[in-house]
């Protein structure tokens, strides 16, 4: 019965494997979720999707197979005359108050309101709306939709507004978080933890549960241990692209910018045009006024920096490959000189492309760093950082 769901999440993407399938269908068998389709999802969601990257495509292939059972339609509603009454009894229980199951009894409890339903659906001729009879709109009558009744059945409306019905699983919460897609903030941070060397610096401030503990038990008597706090030791350096061709990714950056901020405590970043010179800057709006001999940079930082490029590497070949080819002024040394000593001094290295990565081998200049980097160029996406981290922490 499940099987076409379990090809649509294969066609989708969706590394199901046949065990998980089989987990969903042993939680189904044992009734964990009869009569609630929200349960139904979430049971599927958590058997067979083990990567939160995952869940807006989970999301879309769910969507595809089981859209519609919100919506039931006047024809739907004769087609389900079958439907056992405890099945309608149990959704109420879940869904209706005291109360409203009260007001429903009072008028002759559900077979009552279910036959009302199947003579009304067999008596009314055409669309209706309003009123507190005919299956219609915006009425008070038990049957339709836009309306209001306590002991009402939804028919044809495209979404809940009194909160009443199952939760609409197709709202996608989880779409920013596809691992093809370009990344937010917080996704930014996940894929960043890859990067981590943990080690504890600073007073000793942070409770020492197991050494309490283990204090307390020889001692006889509450001993409270402290050390330091755990911290990231990873340190960083970021060059960033910026101007002409990378305007259209400003956002995005800023998001990895601050990402990156809140992640590394041992941060250093410095700003560049197309491609590395003989001088960078801290400060973009006195990118001529203020800047640092690039030679100064290299010779600052150590080699246990990681080093991170940021640029769509978008530019004419000329300025990476001559003396010159610089758009903006006279370079005595090409830009693959100054990339390559960059290299040399942090062994740790990484260039993110903001450019869909379908797009890299259409542009030249893209091509010629990305074998300058040996090929460490990865896409802005979710996955792509997610590679990144885990190259440079290898």
């Amino acid at each position: 019965m499940f099987l076409p769901f379990f090809e649509t999440l294969r066609a989708a993407r969706v590394p199901v494997s046949l065990r998980e399938y089989l987990a969903f269908l042993e939680g189904v068998s044992a009734g964990l979720v009869t009569y609630d389709i929200d349960g139904f999802y979430y049971l599927a969601r958590s058997a067979m999707v083990k990567d939160e990257r995952h869940i807006d495509r989970f999301d879309q292939a769910f969507a595809h197979v089981f859209g519609g059972l919100e919506a039931i339609t006047p024809e739907e509603v004769m087609e389900a005359a079958e439907i056992p009454a405890e099945w309608l009894q149990k959704l109420a229980e879940k869904h209706l108050s005291a109360e409203e199951r009260a007001e429903i009894e009072a008028l002759g409890g559900f077979e009552k309101l279910m036959e009302t339903l199947r003579e009304r659906l067999k008596e009314q001729e055409g669309r209706h709306q309003g009123g507190n009879k005919w299956i219609g709109t915006a009425g008070t009558s038990p049957f339709g939709a836009y309306g209001y009744n306590p002991e009402g059945v939804r028919i044809g409306q495209k979404e809940s507004r009194h909160q009443r019905a199952v939760k609409v699983w197709d709202k996608r919460e989880f779409k920013n978080l596809d691992d093809s897609v370009e990344l937010g903030t917080r996704n930014i941070k996940v894929a960043l933890k890859r990067l981590r060397q943990w080690a504890r610096t600073g007073a000793e401030e942070e409770l020492d549960l197991s050494g309490t503990i283990r204090a307390t038990a020889e001692n006889g008597y509450l001993d409270v241990k402290t050390r330091p706090e755990r911290r990231n030791a990873v340190k960083v350096l970021l060059f960033l692209d910026v101007g002409g061709s990378m305007d259209p990714y400003i956002r995005v950056v800023e998001e990895l910018f601050s990402a990156a901020r809140a992640e590394f405590k041992h941060l250093e970043y410095f700003y560049f045009h197309n491609c590395l010179y003989e001088g960078v800057w801290c400060d973009n709006r006195r990118r001529w006024t203020e800047q640092m001999d690039t030679h100064e940079v290299l010779n600052t930082y150590g080699s246990d920096y990681k080093c991170i490029f940021v640029g769509d590497a978008a530019m004419s070949p000329y300025e990476i490959a001559y003396r010159g080819g610089a758009n903006e002024h006279w370079n005595e040394e090409t830009g693959e000189t100054w990339l390559m000593r960059a290299r040399t001094q942090w062994p740790d290295h990484l260039w993110i492309n903001p450019t869909p990565e379908a797009h890299w081998r259409y542009t030249q200049s893209i091509q010629m760093i990305h074998k300058i980097f040996d090929g460490r160029m990865v896409p802005m996406t979710l996955d792509g950082i997610d590679r990144g981290m885990r190259e440079l922490g290898r």
